[in-house]
């Protein structure tokens, strides 16, 4: 059966939430997400006729938690489980409580590896299909399938079987720690789509626009916390630069040649208040500077309007935080427009036997991109080429040989 948008996006919304209070009730993913399908599929039969409920939610977890029950009853051995939760089930209206963040925190545990985090993250909180996921990180849904479901195993394990200790959002170290895994598992994803690492597309607009959703959830709940508004501000911020960083064929535009005409300066304007109100809260931190980095970009009406020195100092304070290499590699440019091509040469170099760049087509990029600027159109060449091979982007690869080509022979 067919539901209008309205009802449609609103089942959508409200399915992670249930799935979060059915998980903190049972102790179950597996048994859990299946209740959340059956109630959803009861919503989208009975809704067109009967008309939505008065409080969605709570009409969505009264029937996953009887599903639930009904799942549990098929084992004998947990009868007494099943009476104990058999009372439990709500009747009211009630269910107004926002289980979302509670889900997200759970996905992100420390027990899980990284990228068991970011595919339960996706999986459970973002709504997406495991052969959804498995396309966004180019693996077999199979493989994708198997992560997750170690995943939910290593979280019921954590939480408690049924029976055990209904999951709670953590306080004090644990707490700090945990909104920092958090937070690190929503860059990635936003990283992830708007910029994909391998593949067709450039851009995962699906990805990287449900990052952005958790984020607002994320600062929305944690209001006082610098380093969540910083983030989402960044997202923000570079979100904006979408609509013109790839041309009608799919290509890569660079930001010096993009129209900014085309930025979205709703976005940005967000973007730069939340930077402006965050900035001088406690503790400054990573995600801040960088999106203090992205609000200079895009304030700059033309490519020659950028702030250079005030790009380069932030990138300064930005090692204090992060010294990676990317962070460094980005720094280098900053040199570059600011103390000239040859001075920012110089630091990509110093980059070059880093481990952590040995598969990674950004140095190679950087300094094609300095040896152009610095009149070494051989070496940008062969710098552009090389960068070519390595990334598995096609249309990276695409722009960079396109880059190569320009340079001539």
């Amino acid at each position: 059966m067919r539901l209008d948008g309205p009802v449609e996006d609103l089942l959508r919304r409200e399915a992670p939430q249930v799935l979060a209070a059915l998980v903190r009730r049972f102790g179950r993913f597996d048994l859990a997400e299946d209740a959340v399908q059956e109630a959803l599929l009861a919503a989208a039969q009975q809704w067109p006729g009967d008309g939505v409920p008065d409080h969605p939610r709570g009409w969505l977890i009264r029937v996953g938690s009887r599903a639930v029950i009904d799942a549990l009853r098929a084992d004998s051995a947990r009868h007494a489980r099943e009476e104990r939760d058999a009372e439990q089930v709500p009747t009211g209206p009630a269910v107004g409580h926002d289980d979302s963040l509670l889900l997200l925190f759970l996905c992100c545990h420390r027990a899980l590896s990284l990228p068991s985090q970011i595919a339960l993250t996706l999986r459970a909180v973002g709504g997406l299909s495991t052969e959804e996921i498995a396309r966004a990180f180019l693996v077999p849904a199979a493989t994708m399938g198997q992560r997750i479901s170690r995943a939910k195993a290593v979280v019921a394990t954590e939480i408690g079987a049924v029976g055990g200790t209904p999951f709670s959002i953590p306080v004090g170290d644990e707490r700090d720690a945990r909104i920092a895994a958090v937070l690190h598992v929503l860059y990635l994803m936003f990283n992830e789509g708007y910029v994909a690492s391998a593949g067709d597309e450039l851009v995962r607009v699906d990805l990287a626009a449900e990052a952005i959703r958790l984020a607002r959830m994320l600062h929305a709940a944690l209001p006082g916390h610098g380093e969540a508004a910083g983030l989402l501000a960044l997202m923000l911020l570079t979100e904006a630069r979408r609509p013109a960083r790839t041309t009608a064929q799919g290509a890569a535009v660079p930001i010096a040649e993009q129209d900014r005409s085309r930025w979205d300066r709703p976005l940005i304007a967000e973007g730069t208040a939340l930077v402006e109100a965050a900035m001088g809260g406690p503790r400054l931190g990573a995600y801040r500077l960088q999106a203090a980095i992205a609000a200079v970009h895009d304030e700059a009406a033309r490519p020659e309007d950028t702030d250079w020195p005030q790009i380069l100092a932030l990138y300064t304070l930005l090692l204090r935080f992060d010294d990676g290499p990317l962070v460094r590699l980005s720094r280098a440019v900053a040199v570059a427009m600011v103390q000239g091509p040859r001075a920012g040469l110089a630091e990509v170099d110093a980059l070059a036997g880093d481990p952590r760049l040995a598969h990674n087509h950004r140095l190679a990029a950087v300094r094609a991109h300095l040896l152009e600027l610095a009149g070494d159109l051989d070496g940008a060449r062969a710098a552009y080429e090389e960068a070519a091979r390595i990334t598995l982007s096609t249309p990276e690869q695409r722009h960079l040989r396109q880059r190569a080509a320009r340079l001539g022979r």
